[in-house]
């Protein structure tokens, strides 16, 4: 978002998430009760996100089991071949 205001949604009662109103893209959200001070910027949103590479992971508790090794799978600099069974 390079200029205007941006959308708030009300996700939980404190939790507020901050979006682009033209194209819906996520930037950023606060929660003062959970997290006081704190901004979490969805890093794709950085002019530079390899500026600020991370350096945790959070909120697994609630991640999906095969999140643990989505690491191990295949990569493709684009999109992948047509994969077998996939229509």
């Amino acid at each position: 978002m390079i200029s205007g205001e941006p959308k708030i949604y009300s996700s939980s009662e404190h939790g507020r998430r901050h979006f682009c109103s033209e194209c819906g893209t996520g930037l950023f959200h606060v929660n003062a009760s959970m997290l006081p001070g704190i901004i979490d910027i969805q890093s794709a949103t950085y002019d530079d996100p390899d500026a600020v590479p991370p350096t945790v992971h959070i909120q697994v508790a609630e991640r999906l089991r095969w999140m643990e090794h989505a690491h191990e799978l295949p990569t493709f600099e684009h999109y992948p071949p047509r994969l077998e069974g996939c229509a």
